[in-house]
């Protein structure tokens, strides 16, 4: 056993992130926790004695994927020198709050559940596990506190995600978030510029607001959305780079629109989700909005910053697709001409609407629909990037090539992925957080490569 005096020292703990940019937040948090009790992050399941799994329950793969970990960790030794006599697993995140304390029925070596609502409760919960008191779950309903009032970890010390809303209210009929994740509220905007100001003066060179509808950022609070003047509060707090996650159509406003065109920190960026293209689909996702309205957005967006690069969800099979209803989203994709497009195919998720309608369509009929789509994506994303060959870029240098220790890796404006030769004279680690300008001499469909031939910041 553990002294209860220092319950967390000398134990070693190992966080798991499914998901969203929010679930990457919350694991933030737990690093961060964790860590100012004492206990030491380590890389591998293998080398903790505390794992703990964000996860997400937005797709069933996420759910296969937790519990083939969990089981398969059953039988795994603990490592030589742990102070545990079993180790400790936790599940958090959206699966923790949708199943909460019936996880325990299926994943025997268990230990802790807790949920979205209720971050802070987790050192309370391992605390309980490992003291004797047995298995510990806590998931509440709803919380008034936001999880950016916790110790915190950042994965890189010069990009911080900042949460301006938690939760959902547009219940589209195939998506668990708000069931999970709560209604929507906001964080009073003085907090979110202390919190962007101390990022700032902590040498953090890029920001990204999130919330599972920013665009809706105010309407609890004042009743209606203010987020563009989020955007021109937090920009004043003299950040870099500016970025922001997601988007709902039907809320994205001509004030929000502008800010491109105003603010030189917000990056020529926006993830702005479609899901469909065929008004009758979008009509039963309950996404308000028409295929038409959508593109009017894409024009006006691309009117106030022409070299904008945009993004997508689709989903491919939702219940009742016909051919034409897909040919509609296709057509659709393929008149905007996105950067990037995250193509799903349709899962159903137990609890909401849509996972009790049937629908007939053959699984290869709606496998072909995903690889047309796909294949018109790719060469979307191939074309706009041939844009940038040949120019100069600004690249926030974020480490190194997986394949190659002397390519550094960072991200452009348009976040796209820039590859580069290490400059003559430089380590990785006096560039990683800074700003270099990289010549494109190549551009590919996922990323761009070229020569250092500026350096804007390095550390000695």
């Amino acid at each position: 056993m553990i002294s209860s005096q220092t319950p967390f020292m000398d134990l070693r703990f190992h966080v798991q992130t499914f998901g969203c940019q929010m679930n990457k937040h919350d694991s933030e948090r737990v690093f961060g926790m964790l860590e100012s009790l004492g206990a030491e992050a380590v890389d591998s399941i293998e080398a903790a004695d505390v794992v703990v799994f964000m996860t997400c329950c937005v797709r069933e793969a996420a759910d296969t994927r937790l519990f083939g970990q969990v089981a398969s960790m059953k039988n795994l030794p603990l490592r030589e020198g742990s102070p545990l006599s079993e180790r400790l697993v936790a599940v958090g995140g959206c699966i923790g709050q949708r199943d909460g304390e019936r996880l325990f029925e299926s994943l025997p070596n268990l230990s802790v559940v807790f949920g979205t609502q209720n971050l802070a409760s987790l050192p309370t919960l391992l605390q309980s596990a490992y003291s004797g008191a047995g298995k510990s779950a806590e998931v509440l309903e709803r919380s008034t506190a936001f999880s950016s009032d916790l110790p915190t970890n950042r994965e890189q010390p010069w990009a911080a995600w900042l949460p301006i809303t938690v939760g959902c209210d547009n219940f589209c009929t195939y998506c668990i978030v708000p069931h999970v994740r709560g209604r929507e509220r906001s964080r009073e905007l003085d907090d979110i510029v202390a919190e962007a100001r101390g990022y700032v003066e902590a040498g953090v060179k890029e920001i990204t607001l999130l919330g599972q509808n920013v665009n809706s950022y105010g309407r609890d609070l004042y009743g209606e959305p203010r987020f563009a003047e989020v955007l021109e509060a937090v920009a004043a707090t003299g950040i870099r780079r500016l970025r922001f996650a997601t988007s709902h159509p039907k809320d994205l406003t001509d004030e929000v629109i502008a800010k491109f065109g105003t603010l030189p920190c917000l990056m020529p960026y926006l993830h702005l989700p479609a899901q469909a293209g065929s008004d009758d689909v979008l009509k039963r996702m309950n996404r308000k909005y028409t295929a038409r309205h959508y593109l009017q957005l894409i024009e006006k967006v691309r009117a106030v910053r022409p070299d904008i690069a945009l993004s997508t969800d689709i989903i491919v099979g939702f219940p009742g697709e016909t051919a034409d209803d897909f040919e509609a989203t296709f057509n659709l994709v393929k008149s905007v001409g996105y950067s990037q497009v995250f193509t799903f195919i349709y899962s159903k998720r137990e609890g909401t609407p849509a996972a009790k309608w049937d629908d007939d369509t053959p699984r290869e009929v709606v496998q072909q629909r995903f690889d047309r789509l796909v294949e018109v994506v790719q060469e979307s994303a191939y074309r706009n990037n041939q844009t940038d060959l040949g120019t100069e870029v600004e690249v926030l240098v974020e480490g190194t090539s997986k394949r190659d220790a002397g390519v550094l890796v960072g991200k452009s404006p348009k976040n796209q992925t820039v590859h580069a030769p290490l400059p003559a004279g430089f380590t990785i680690d006096q560039l990683a957080g800074g700003f270099v300008t990289v010549r494109v001499e190549e551009a590919r469909t996922w990323y761009l490569r070229g020569t250092v031939v500026g350096i804007e910041e390095a550390s000695a």
